[in-house]
């Protein structure tokens, strides 16, 4: 049976517009207000939930049809996955900190590393950490506490140091080749995984070098302050090296967090800092840590599968194709669908995934390189992905200075995502200037097939 096509409609998007309105213009006010933490004043999940109730009303449908839409987008894998990685990397945070490791990797980073070089290190490391594991969350997750950490203690600018490890979490997870955003990405375009990373990295690179340079120019503290003591347990450190070794060789994140997490409790343990009840009570309390989070991710999961179902993001997608008219222009369109789909779903991969065919069209129809499409496909939803303040990367990043003197907020983090905004950059240079075709300029495509 053929599927239904969806009937492009503006209206479906109401419910993300009363969502988006309400989570950042009432962080936006209280920010303008001098209100302390202004962007946790108003819980991001009731003002979700009010999406949500604005799109039960608005769709048509029995009450039990617009709820089997809302769970199906809820119970995605993506979204699911997002969740649990949440949790455990909670767990872990709050395990590893409460037996004494984030106490010594601290110490041990401020003796090794100046503070004025931490941000542009950290950069560095988040990059090669995401580009060998595929994984812009397992990134932050398995770093940013003790960024977190080092920050508070070296007198650094907290938000540039979150916002050095986003950077850094992103251009891996655009480049790793085991990247679901990747693997979305060459799938939808029929390209091969390398045609596409040699695309890709030409572009990546320029803006990943200046953001390191940027780094070491704005990265020193006005003072620094001084730390009386640098002593520090090699033993307690084994959880995180455990965490990034295996994240590095590729090993699944929720088992490489999941061992952390028991390591982290031996060692506590043994050495007397937890027993077994207070191990458990930190596991749970790691949980509950990123309950805002869960709850957001999962209703965003729902409310923007109704969206899609509705006709919102076909809406948007049709806009976008009546201003193409030739191959440069097709790929401004291209990286425009990507762009809105990840601003409208705060999913890269599923906007990947929704927005490819479309793209793949744009390619036969005004003969784009497909090689070229699935980069841009890749970068322009990575790009969103990490300057949107309700993405995942953003809410888990800031989630981690909670309860510490740092106090990032969105607006604070934002404007220091050097990385992203230079990447759009050099990504809009490589339609008119298309510097990014000399690694395959030997292999033109070819459209008769």
């Amino acid at each position: 049976m053929k599927e239904q096509k969806i009937k492009a409609r503006k209206s479906a998007l109401i419910p993300l517009i009363v969502f988006i309105a309400i989570y950042l213009g009432a962080g936006i006010t209280l920010q303008i207000k001098g209100v302390d933490m202004a962007f946790y004043q108003f819980p991001s999940p009731v003002a979700i939930v009010i999406g949500i109730v604005v799109a039960f009303f608005l769709f048509k449908g029995t009450m039990e049809e617009k709820f089997s839409l809302f769970a199906k987008g809820c119970g995605d894998e993506n979204v699911l996955t997002m969740c649990f990685i949440y949790l455990f990397a909670g767990a872990f945070a709050r395990v590893a900190s409460d037996m004494g490791g984030v106490d010594s990797v601290v110490n041990l980073g401020l003796s090794v590393i100046p503070p004025q070089y931490i941000p542009a290190g950290l950069f560095v490391i988040s990059a090669f950490i995401a580009v060998a594991t595929g994984s812009s969350m397992g990134t932050i997750s398995a770093i940013g506490v003790i960024a977190v950490a080092i920050s508070e203690k070296a007198g650094l600018n907290g938000a540039l140091v979150i916002a050095a490890i986003v950077g850094g979490a992103m251009f891996g997870d655009n480049l790793s080749m085991i990247s679901d955003t990747t693997i979305a990405a060459t799938r939808t375009q029929g390209v091969e995984m390398s045609d596409k990373f040699k695309v890709n990295l030409t572009i990546a690179i320029p803006p990943a070098v200046l953001t390191f340079l940027l780094l070491l120019i704005f990265g020193k503290p006005e003072v620094i302050i001084p730390v009386e003591s640098l002593d520090f347990q090699v033993v307690k450190m084994i959880p995180y090296i455990i965490v990034l070794v295996l994240a590095i060789i590729g090993f699944n994140v929720f088992i490489t967090l999941g061992l952390g997490i028991v390591v982290a409790g031996a060692i506590g343990i043994f050495y007397g800092d937890l027993n077994i009840l207070t191990w458990a009570q930190g596991v749970y309390n790691g949980f509950t840590s990123m309950t805002e989070i869960f709850l957001l991710s999962l209703f965003a999961g729902g409310l923007a599968y109704m969206v899609t179902q509705n006709g919102g993001l076909e809406w948007l997608i049709e806009k976008i194709k009546k201003l193409i008219r030739g191959e440069r222009s097709a790929e401004v369109g291209i990286a425009a669908i990507a762009s809105l789909a990840d601003c409208a779903i705060a999913n890269n991969t599923i906007a990947i995934i929704i927005t490819g065919p479309i793209a793949k069209e744009l390619c036969e129809s005004y003969r784009v390189d497909p090689r070229k499409s699935a980069s841009l496909l890749d970068i322009w939803a990575c790009v969103f992905q990490g300057l949107i303040p309700y993405g995942a990367q953003i809410l888990l990043a800031i989630s981690l200075t909670a309860g510490t003197s740092l106090k990032v907020s969105p607006l604070d983090l934002i404007p220091l995502l050097w990385y992203q905004m230079l990447l759009a950059v050099f990504a809009i240079i490589s339609i008119f200037i298309p510097y990014d075709r000399l690694l395959i300029k030997k292999r033109p495509w070819d459209f008769t097939i």
